[in-house]
């Protein structure tokens, strides 16, 4: 379907009150679908819900921590009891805790695989379980350049999206062993992208956290996500820095993750200014952070 063809459509979208989500659920309630926006900030949610229905959609909003299975099942019940079906499941909720791999507390490692991994894990599960009964459907899973190339001080997040990158390509093989053509698994692969994802995320490094150069502008993340909910690809990465890793890591991994390295830490280590510890909103929602861009690319 093209992009017109989203009018009427029904997008489940989690990570909702900011960056990618929030991008993405009003560029597909312009389009006229009905968004179903999953976050744990229920204010900002029901905020964003008048917004999406002001651009011409229709929204529900429905507060979720998607580390929680109950949570992600109950999410895909309220969607289907309000609209009647899904067509298009978008997990993009995540976070990261960056430092050295055994200087950030165990807990909030097990958080980032909960949130990144299993959250898209629960996703997937119940959206693929509608899909199937209803015969179609597009999943969309947001990973990251990270998922193919590891970086260092991103251990478990690393870890998550690797996992994401593998669960998606499991699931395309078993779609296509078993012959069912009407429905669609995407994974998208930002690089560095201009969101709150750095102010969210917990941090022991002793430096602030900022992205890894070059940073890009997000629309390009969240175009892409719309994009592929109206002509579906296996694997999209976005921004040119990521392309250009992702290339060269299949034809030279060992000096791809060498550069990966330096850049990293000299970014993160040597770089950046000096801060203290924090959780972030890894454990416990923040109310910093609610738009769109992080203000990176101004910095």
């Amino acid at each position: 379907m093209a992009d017109q063809d989203l009018n009427g459509k029904v997008v489940v979208i989690t990570g909702a009150s900011s960056g990618f989500g929030k991008g993405a659920a009003l560029k597909f309630a312009g389009a006229g679908a009905a968004v179903v926006l999953a976050a744990r900030r229920d204010q900002i949610l029901e905020e964003l819900a008048r917004e999406c229905e002001a651009a011409g959609g229709r929204a529900l909003a429905v507060p979720t921590d998607v580390s929680r299975q109950e949570d992600v099942e109950q999410l895909a019940q309220a969607a289907v009891s309000q609209y009647g079906r899904i067509d298009v499941w978008v997990n993009n909720a995540g976070g990261a805790a960056l430092g050295r791999f055994e200087d950030v507390p165990l807990a909030d490692h097990v958080q980032v695989i909960g949130t990144d991994l299993l959250g898209t894990l629960y996703g997937s599960y119940f959206a693929l379980r509608q899909f199937r009964q209803q015969e179609g459907g597009t999943l969309i899973n947001v990973a990251s350049v990270i998922g193919k190339v590891p970086a260092p001080y991103f251990a478990s997040y690393a870890a998550a999206k690797h996992g994401v990158v593998g669960l998606d390509g499991a699931l395309r093989q078993e779609l296509k062993e078993n012959k069912v053509e009407g429905v669609r698994v995407c994974t998208v692969m930002p690089t560095s992208m201009d969101t709150p994802f750095f102010e969210h995320a917990a941090n022991y490094t002793g430096h602030q956290a900022v992205p890894i150069p070059p940073v890009y502008d997000p629309q390009e993340v969240i175009d892409t996500i719309v994009r592929l909910a109206a002509d579906p690809e296996d694997e999209v990465t976005v921004g040119k820095a990521g392309t250009l890793f992702a290339f060269t890591h299949n034809v030279a991994p060992g000096l791809t993750e060498a550069m990966m390295g330096k850049q990293t830490h000299l970014s993160q280590m040597e770089k950046a200014e000096p801060s203290g510890d924090t959780e972030g909103s890894l454990h416990a929602p923040s109310p910093a952070g609610t738009e769109v861009t992080g203000g990176w690319r101004e910095k």
